[in-house]
């Protein structure tokens, strides 16, 4: 068995059969007959995933490397390999002068993880930059590619997570960047910033956050635990009788995203600990592990702020972190 603790931000202390180290489509392919059929799991940088105890099967961490840069008249086309770390090819993106991806700054994982989560932050989805997504379909061990259309996305999901979980591995996205840059530059506390360039956003973005999130270097962590959920306009109407002073922001004319971290911070699970595992005393949307933590003690904090937020606001929380029990992923 072997260990798994630095193969995961949260660091629970975890092993698995084993773990193999893939650079390319062909190892990919390999490795997965070599496998014979025993089970797996596809891993990038271990930012959004938790073991929660051993895994019985073997880890494959994607390291397809590489960008590639082409250009139209108008955009700029990136052919990114999956096994890229995400804010380290934002920053080459910022240091090019290509600019768009800088509301994502600092968020960690990997290019590959980026679609299927549709990761997103202060008013920017990935989506909205994705043209094309090639993957390995195991169905037939053949590469194909995904238009941005195809690939479904919609808040912290796309097909890959949905439709194609387990069927497919990602090998490289195809980024489209205009060359006018058009910045979100209103989103929380970005407004603030007086006729920024897109310099001044990415820098912001990252001192932002590094002010309000924990660095996992130093203290387990996954980033945010739990999705903000997203409500129909009746449903917000009736809690903000009971709740008058709680926040939305418009998905569409019939729908409001809450902040998760709102709810929990208003429930009192701030700073609230169970072992080694604790709710974070500055951000509610991230539970921590201080290093003595345990899965059962992670399960039973995250699964005590679900039950209460959905008494309390008739909201059921989706965890936004995949959780690895020794089978395979649990259900919260």
């Amino acid at each position: 068995m072997y260990s798994l603790t630095s193969s995961s931000t949260f660091k629970l202390p975890s092993k698995a059969k084993s773990i193999l180290y893939v650079s390319s489509v062909g190892e990919l392919k390999h490795v997965i007959h070599s496998l014979q059929g025993s089970p797996y799991l596809v891993l990038g940088d271990g930012s959004n995933t938790i073991f929660l105890e051993d895994y019985e099967g073997s880890i494959l961490k994607i390291g397809l490397k590489g960008i590639i840069s082409k250009e139209t008249s108008n955009h700029f086309k990136l052919e990114v390999g999956a096994g890229e770390n995400w804010h380290q090819f934002v920053s080459w993106c910022v240091n090019n002068k290509i600019y768009g991806l800088e509301n994502l700054a600092l968020i960690p994982g990997t290019v590959g993880a980026a679609p299927i989560q549709n990761i997103g932050a202060y008013g920017v989805e990935i989506e909205k930059y994705i043209e094309t997504v090639n993957y390995l379909d195991l169905s037939d061990m053949q590469t194909k590619t995904m238009n941005n259309k195809a690939c479904l996305f919609s808040y912290r999901s796309s097909i890959f997570k949905s439709e194609l979980a387990g069927k497919a591995i990602i090998s490289q996205v195809v980024f489209s960047l205009p060359k006018k840059w058009v910045g979100n530059r209103h989103y929380g506390e970005l407004a603030g910033l007086t006729n920024p360039s897109p310099k001044d956003v990415y820098d912001k973005v990252i001192d932002i956050r590094r002010s309000k999130l924990p660095d996992p270097e130093k203290i387990g962590n996954a980033g945010s635990f739990f999705k903000n959920p997203i409500l129909d306009l009746h449903h917000y109407m009736q809690l903000k009788l009971t709740w008058p002073t709680i926040p939305s922001y418009p998905v569409d004319v019939k729908r409001v995203k809450v902040p998760a971290a709102w709810m929990i911070d208003m429930l009192g699970f701030k700073g609230t600990a169970i072992g080694g595992i604790s709710c974070h005393f500055n951000q509610p949307l991230v539970l921590t592990n201080d290093g003595s933590g345990t899965g059962e003690q992670l399960l039973q904090l995250a699964r005590a702020i679900k039950s209460a937020v959905q008494n309390e606001f008739s909201i059921v929380l989706e965890n936004e972190v995949r959780l690895i029990g020794k089978n395979g992923p649990v259900v919260l």
